[in-house]
């Protein structure tokens, strides 16, 4: 029997649940409610794009993970308050895997959206993440889905979600450059393709809207190809206490993210074997170290893209304290080297309290990085620079600001 998975995850959430949620966010119910009327099915296509990337066996095996949890049978405890914020925890992991970098650039589009602080946002994201994922999981379970019959099912999907996404809800900066289900999606979100003439509609105003339409498909193309998407780090986030019933193997959890992932196990000169991705920080740190033609210097840093700090502070949040470990596993394993923290903020607001802002975050981290074993002595500096090499305008988006915040590692000796 067919379903529509985008009905299913919505019957998963009902006007209490989002009470519930605007009540413990410190949010307005109808924002909330709007906010997940832009999320579920802007989830849902980030899913499906990921799919795509690797035949959907990541997505299958994640899936499968959270149908198993019993986390859909378990959803009155999600914003009941409390202090065990697992199911958040394990969602944003989840949300990570999906979308990467792209995962703070939805919360922000969606914040800005709905007219709600962007921690609201990542902790709606992070409780759709296992919510969506398990719905998806349970069909494939019960309908013996393999990886490739999982894709199948989901492109699918792709039309209904598209029509669900709000006219409202701008999307292109958050897909831009990404490929399958989204493409669809965007064109939904942001009103460039008109499918039915409207009544009464000029006859000369099709053909100006077909002409804009090839014009804004050439832009996005040219700029796709001429851009890198940077590595996230340092995005403000607010960690949300929720009590929710011990029930997910995060074990498992971890272990089909790292799939998702594209996982790589990073082996150090000791023995020691670190859990980490392709193209992070762990991975590109290590090579150079192994590389005698990688010079030390102040030149080269290398950017945290699993470091995030709560909202306008210097607490590194609890997800974060994984590639805090990876980096004092380096510097044990390679006695000789010596790092700099590097801290940075965008252009927006005061100049002087992005300064300090930052020069307590890149001080926080060398801090996390020595209690979690690092040689003191290999860590010769923390410095915050604020804005000072910020390249882009204060007056650009949030998602075009993203770039210059960050937390880096100079290495200066080896």
């Amino acid at each position: 029997m067919s379903i529509n998975i985008l009905d299913v995850v919505k019957g998963y959430l009902g006007d209490d649940m989002v009470g519930q949620a605007a009540s413990l966010l410190g949010e307005n119910p109808a924002a909330v409610s709007k906010l997940v009327s832009g999320a579920v099915p802007s989830l849902l296509s980030g899913i499906i794009n990921k799919a795509g990337t690797d035949g959907g066996a990541g997505v299958l095996d994640l899936a499968k993970q959270a149908a198993g949890s019993g986390i859909l049978d378990n959803l009155g405890s999600l914003f009941s308050g409390g202090g065990n914020s697992n199911l958040l925890g394990s969602g944003a992991t989840m949300l990570s895997g999906l979308l990467g970098s792209k995962s703070s650039l939805l919360s922000s589009a969606l914040a800005s959206f709905a007219g709600v602080k962007q921690s609201s946002s990542n902790s709606i994201l992070s409780a759709l993440a296992p919510i969506a994922l398990g719905a998806i999981g349970k069909h494939a379970l019960s309908g013996g889905l393999s990886a490739s019959g999982l894709l199948s099912f989901l492109n699918g999907q792709k039309d209904s979600i598209a029509k669900a996404v709000p006219a409202g809800l701008n999307l292109s900066s958050v897909w831009d450059g990404m490929t399958g289900g989204v493409k669809e999606t965007v064109s939904a979100a942001t009103g460039y393709v008109e499918s039915q003439k409207a009544p009464g509609m000029p006859k000369w105003l099709l053909p100006l809207l077909l002409l804009l339409l090839g014009a804004l498909a050439l832009w996005y193309f040219l700029k796709g190809c001429n851009s890198t998407p940077p590595p996230v780090a340092a995005i403000d986030t607010v960690k949300v206490d929720t009590a929710v019933t011990p029930m997910i193997d995060t074990a498992k959890i971890n272990a089909a993210v790292a799939k998702v992932k594209e996982a790589l196990q990073v082996k150090l000169p000791d023995g020691t074997s670190l859990n980490a991705y392709k193209g992070g920080i762990e991975d590109r740190l290590v090579t150079c170290l192994n590389d005698a033609n990688c010079l030390a210097g102040k030149e080269i840093w290398y950017d945290f893209d699993n470091l995030n700090f709560e909202l306008g502070s210097a607490k590194i949040t609890a997800e974060s304290q994984s590639q805090i470990g990876n980096i004092a596993a380096i510097l044990k394993a390679f006695p000789k080297a010596k790092i700099k923290i590097g801290g940075y903020t965008d252009k927006t607001g005061d100049e002087a309290a992005n300064l300090k802002l930052s020069q307590a975050r890149a001080e926080a981290t060398a801090a996390a990085i020595k209690a979690a074993g690092g040689s003191v002595a290999q860590i010769v500096g923390a410095e915050g620079y604020g804005s000072k090499f910020a390249k882009v305008a204060a007056t650009a988006s949030d998602a075009e600001r993203q770039p210059d915040r960050h937390i880096s590692v100079s290495v200066r000796e080896k």
